[in-house]
């Protein structure tokens, strides 16, 4: 019996995620249909936080209630909401039930009740199914009296998380932030979840934080995060993006001046330090600032005062300083480019954000997020990746990271679109739409590929057949450029420093002569 299964779960000492999992899977089994979908709401967005039967990308998609009109049927009345086979309104997961893998077809049943928790809504259950005529009226009738036993996983779930928080708070850390509340970094892998437990940690102290990784992992996100879980959450989080300061305003933005203070000063202003005083200062692209705009800058991180450009008086602030760096700043303090003192007072706790390539499968949960978001942009119905093109993004070494994700994802939308996709269709991404430098089984232009092995002969793990294809793709580039990195890096579309980084770990051995050039 279902009721026995899911009162089982209830007592059972289970991880939440776990216990929601298995809610989703017991439920599937239980009605016979292709998907069932736990959903959060928060601030007028749903998010899954359990899904079964829907592919991998599915987690992360956020549906706005106000674009969707069956999930916001199903959250205006408390009975089971059924919708028929023939229903006009879009339904979000057309193309997304992973049975038939390869061929995008739509969802033909559909019935959803709303999930409340200590009397206001908390979010919506769905399921889903390929045969019209699977949910009949004994099915309604079941999910309206299993309501009762999912709402009490779901408090049961939250009460969890509650006790886990004071926990938390008992030991200096500081409670869980809701999907949706401006703190929410997509993903689900160990090496994500590891870090993001660290910064909770680092989180409560005042401790400046210095966040380093290649361009495009996503610095800003876990430097807001880190704010938002601060006890300065509620105070002001002020961003300077130091690459973008020419050096001869940099003062003045950074500390700002009084009327006078040189030409073109019609008014006093303060700086960004004053901007952020009681709250947090988030210096992104550090090691872009100049040696004087350094000492500055160490000056007012070690006395907690500023002064005006063309005023005598400091002025006392109260600012953490979070920075974040695609550098490696260690080797800017070697060479003579960075204040070795400086870069003392803002690494007190160094944090590495992961790339995208060492995250697994959050490549398709990211993926999921980016065609929702165009998906809507675009006016689709529904908008998916073929098992192919998925295979492609999972295997590609993503120099670029997430944002180049995104990138690829917002081009083969609008590249299908402009090749004669219809919107009001399933419009599904295949890996030549998406356009990767280097995708499975292609080979890296001016370089050799290895031939596929006889039958029957094992073949090398995928990561080796990259790694061999981005050695190629390197020393040709290098060889191009008469062994000038610089030149390589432009060469292969990839910022100098993670080029110096990729090339270290695949073994390259860098000259003296060449590494700078």
């Amino acid at each position: 019996m279902l009721d026995d299964t899911l009162l089982a779960d209830l007592v059972a000492d289970l991880p939440s995620a776990v216990r929601l999992q298995r809610l989703v899977r017991t439920l599937r089994e239980e009605f016979r249909c292709g998907a069932v979908c736990l959903l959060r709401l928060q601030d007028g967005v749903l998010a899954p936080v359990a899904v079964d039967g829907l592919v991998r990308e599915a987690l992360g998609r956020r549906f706005e209630v106000a674009r969707h009109p069956r999930l916001a049927t199903i959250l205006t009345t408390r009975r089971t909401t059924v919708f028929p086979p023939d229903s006009t309104l879009p339904d979000p997961y057309d193309g997304l039930v992973e049975q038939h893998p390869g061929e995008p077809l739509h969802v033909h049943d559909c019935m959803g009740i709303s999930l409340h928790v200590e009397g206001e809504a908390w979010g919506v259950l769905t399921l889903d199914a390929l045969v019209a005529g699977t949910f009949d009226d004994a099915a309604r009738g079941a999910l309206e009296r299993y309501a009762l036993l999912i709402e009490a996983a779901v408090r049961v779930t939250r009460l969890e998380q509650d006790l886990r928080a004071l926990r938390m708070a008992h030991h200096g850390e500081v409670a869980h932030i809701e999907p949706g509340d401006g703190g929410e970094i997509l993903g689900h892998s160990a090496v994500l979840q590891r870090l993001l437990r660290e910064l909770d940690v680092v989180a409560e102290s005042d401790l400046p934080v210095l966040l380093s990784g290649e361009t495009g992992v996503g610095k800003e996100l876990f430097a807001r995060r880190l704010h938002l879980r601060s006890p300065r959450r509620h105070t002001p989080l002020v961003q300077v993006n130091c690459a973008a300061l020419p050096e001869s305003l940099a003062e003045s933005e950074l500390f700002g001046h009084v009327k006078g203070a040189f030409s073109g000063a019609t008014s006093d202003r303060a700086g960004r330090f004053e901007a952020a005083d009681g709250g947090t200062l988030f210096l992104d692209e550090v090691g872009e600032l100049s040696p004087s705009i350094q000492a500055k800058l160490l000056r007012a991180l070690q006395n907690g005062e500023v002064q005006r450009l063309g005023e005598d008086t400091p002025r006392r602030v109260d600012v953490r300083i979070i920075a974040a760096t695609n550098r490696h700043l260690a080797d800017g303090v070697r060479d003579g480019h960075f204040r070795a003192d400086l870069y003392h007072r803002l690494s007190v706790y160094p944090v590495v954000i992961p790339p995208l390539r060492e995250r697994g499968s959050d490549v398709l949960v990211l993926a999921g997020h980016f065609l929702e978001i165009n998906r809507a942009r675009l006016g689709v119905r529904s908008l998916r990746l073929s098992p192919q093109a998925e295979a492609a993004l999972s295997a590609y070494h993503w120099p670029g990271n997430v944002r180049e994700l995104e990138h690829v994802i917002s081009r083969a939308a609008i590249k299908a679109l402009g090749q004669g996709a219809r919107r009001d269709d399933i419009v599904t991404l295949v890996p030549e739409g998406l356009d990767l430098p280097i995708t499975v089984g292609e080979a890296v232009p001016g370089t050799a590929v290895a031939a596929a092995p006889p039958s029957g002969t094992a073949m090398r793990p995928l990561r080796e057949q990259v790694d061999q294809a981005q050695r190629h793709a390197i020393r040709a580039a290098l060889a191009a450029s008469g062994g000038r990195w610089a030149e390589a890096a432009r060469r292969l579309a990839i910022d100098p420093s993670n080029l110096h980084k990729l090339a270290r770990r695949l073994g390259i051995k860098q000259l003296p002569e060449s590494k700078g050039g």
